[in-house]
């Protein structure tokens, strides 16, 4: 499928991605049709990833063919636009912890072949790791004071050299009594001794207290 459009939505320029499933929806989200391909406006006040695009993150690294593992998948409101992304040829592991968000997933995206849930805590990357392949990508939304170790933990087992990382980081679950601009700076310190960074976005006005980081292997 694979490529990023910018729409105009009331005014507001948003990203938009081709609809792997043509004429469904997964959250609710607006569908347009854009010479003749129709694209799933991606709603930057429900993925922390769509706010780090509209706030200006200088790459996307989710590609046609990518494979991506996914950390905290929840319900499937983001990893449905990463699965337009990879289109058929590129598979996203799905990783999430509550049985019930898993349940949910299978519901709005189970008609979606390149997703796969695998219920298990993304801080034990072994309990998956006969499930998952080497991938391009890794994402995570995991709200835990552990979220920047989650990252890496699964990083050094499970993504290529030359693949890029992404982190949705919400500062008060890492430390509720530090200002987020301390956590972020602590956190960057952490990512920056096992990987290079590219880019950091505030998410503001669309998530409060988070940032997104982009990393390199």
């Amino acid at each position: 499928m694979g490529e990023l459009r910018w729409v105009e939505v009331g005014g507001r320029r948003r990203p938009a991605t081709p609809n792997l499933c043509p004429g469904t929806k997964v959250y609710g989200e607006e569908l347009v049709t854009v010479e003749g391909k129709e694209y799933r406006i991606w709603d930057p006040f429900r993925s922390k990833l769509a706010a780090a695009l509209v706030k200006g993150l200088e790459k996307l690294p989710i590609r046609e063919g990518s494979k991506v593992l996914y950390l905290g998948a929840a319900s499937g409101t983001t990893a449905s636009h990463v699965s337009d992304l990879v289109g058929v040829r590129g598979v996203v592991y799905c990783i999430e912890f509550s049985a019930r968000s898993l349940r949910d997933l299978l519901i709005s995206c189970g008609n979606r072949k390149n997703m796969v849930p695998i219920l298990a805590d993304a801080r034990r990357p072994e309990e998956y790791r006969f499930l998952v392949s080497e991938v391009d990508v890794v994402y995570e939304d995991v709200a835990q004071p552990d979220q920047t170790e989650i990252l890496l933990k699964n990083a050094e087992v499970f993504l290529k050299r030359g693949g890029y990382a992404l982190l949705a980081l919400k500062a008060r679950a890492v430390d509720v009594t530090a200002k987020p601009k301390e956590v972020f700076e602590r956190e960057k310190k952490k990512l920056e001794k096992e990987m290079l960074l590219i880019d950091f976005r505030t998410l503001e006005p669309f998530e409060k207290d988070h940032a997104m980081f982009l990393l390199s292997r």
